[in-house]
């Protein structure tokens, strides 16, 4: 916390499991718990991963408890498998012996009964011994009902003991999230977290400037009289946009406020969002509020763009359909662009890019056409088209067009997803009646 703020209650989240150290499976949990957190105006401390190491798992809440937190939350280890030793673990580093809740087993052994019905020949012996595991709590602590077959925990030290209390939780996030909200009911969570203050959290989207260019207005708010060490601001750079977002007390707020002026002056063009909302959803409601409909054609993307328009629920209401035009072949069957074109100006450019944008529209009878084609990479790339060249055509039916041609950064992934970014701009742009002059960085 920066000098000058009050420090509030403090947190830490230890993501148990080999498979999310590894990064088999990607941690969902430590990112929804840290915004549930917030929420509760609690600062989050600390974010840790460990494998399933019983040794790991006590190491992280020691190294936590002596960062001083007064909350841990740990998700992962609550299975039926020998490898699931997060309860026992956290009981033993509470100074509180395991004990078998004879009624938590029956209520777990019932939950059971479907997957006894699914599978009549499982060993019901190991099954018990399975239930009976999961049944063993820390004396002391408080239940929250499994919504699988795992109950979480709230668990707070032994008598006499100081140090943070331990929320247990189950590592699904169907099962977590349900059972985050049974646990900051538990009168354990609220005395750890007695000490919470409010905060409040604003995020500022831009998108065409390099994320330096966000440091230096830090440096210009500064000089300007702006008392940054009031707030929290953090910067990221993701699929090719800025986020800016700023944390802080109530009692900051006109502090923030010239904060926001200043990105406001210095970045007028470029700040396309002042409450958090993504370019996806601006694009959806620009289309809704319209009666618009869309459609895409799409090579190097090769349908990535019309998945991402997809992504939201309703979306029916408005996207119609995408063409994945990975060849030249297909791009002259199924856009109709004119084989003459392509052989004289070739697939990555930008009349390609329009004609898939009018084929689009014309093979989905949409009121919005997307066309992109480019190299996406490793391969591919020339002199004149090195790798990282993408054009993009955004058409309105009998209107208005905005056509790019933009050489991106990065890896193939980067490259690909970064032109879905572009375009969605392209196309937030067109409906708005904007000029696209605007670069992406």
């Amino acid at each position: 916390m920066a000098e000058g703020r009050s420090v509030s209650a403090r947190a830490g989240i230890v993501v148990t499991g080999t498979e999310v150290l590894t990064g088999r499976v990607v941690d969902r949990n430590g990112p929804w718990l840290a915004d549930q957190l917030r929420d509760l105006g609690v600062d989050l401390a600390h974010n840790v991963i460990v494998g399933d190491r019983p040794s790991d798992v006590r190491d992280a809440l020691g190294w936590l408890a002596g960062a001083g937190v007064d909350l841990i939350v740990t998700s992962g280890g609550l299975g039926p498998t020998e490898d699931d030793l997060t309860a026992a673990v956290v009981a033993d580093f509470q100074g509180r012996p395991m004990a078998l809740d004879e009624p938590l087993e029956g209520r777990i052994w019932k939950i059971l009964e479907g997957l006894r019905a699914r599978w009549p020949d499982l060993d019901e012996e190991a099954v018990r011994r399975s239930n009976r595991k999961q049944a063993m709590v820390p004396d002391g602590a408080t239940v929250l009902e499994p919504v699988g077959t795992a109950p979480g925990l709230v668990v707070p030290p032994a008598d006499g003991r100081a140090g943070p209390t331990v929320v247990v939780l189950p590592g699904p996030p169907r099962e977590l999230q349900p059972m985050w909200r049974a646990a900051v009911q538990a009168g354990a969570f609220r005395d750890a977290l007695a000490g919470a203050t409010e905060y409040r959290q604003h995020m500022l989207r831009l998108f065409g400037i390099p994320e330096s260019e966000i440091a230096e207005t830090l440096v210009r708010a500064r000089d300007g009289g702006v008392d940054l060490d009031a707030l929290e601001i953090t910067t990221c750079l993701r699929r090719g946009e800025v986020e800016v977002v700023t944390r802080y007390e109530p009692a900051a707020q006109a502090t923030y406020d010239a904060f926001e002026a200043v990105v406001r002056e210095r970045h007028p063009r470029t700040l396309f969002s002042d409450d958090g909302t993504s370019v996806d959803e601006q694009v959806a409601e620009l289309l809704r509020a319209s009666n618009r409909t869309i459609a895409t054609a799409e090579s190097c993307t090769g349908g990535l763009l019309a998945g991402r328009l997809t992504e939201r629920a309703g979306s029916s209401e408005y996207v119609l359909g995408g063409l994945v035009v990975y060849s030249n072949e297909a791009k002259v069957r199924l856009a109709g662009v004119d084989p003459a074109l392509i052989d004289r100006v070739g697939a990555v450019s930008v009349e390609v890019a329009e004609a898939l944008a009018d084929g689009a529209i014309a093979a989905l009878d949409a009121d919005v056409g997307v066309g992109i084609t480019g190299i996406a990479g490793p391969g591919g790339g020339t002199e004149d088209k090195p790798v990282g060249t993408v054009c993009f055509s955004v058409a309105l039916r009998d209107g208005p067009r905005l056509t790019r041609r933009i050489v991106l950064p990065g890896g193939r992934f980067d490259v690909r997803d970064r032109s879905t970014t572009v375009a969605l701009h392209l196309v937030r742009r067109l409906l708005r009646g904007e000029g696209a002059d605007v670069a992406p960085r």
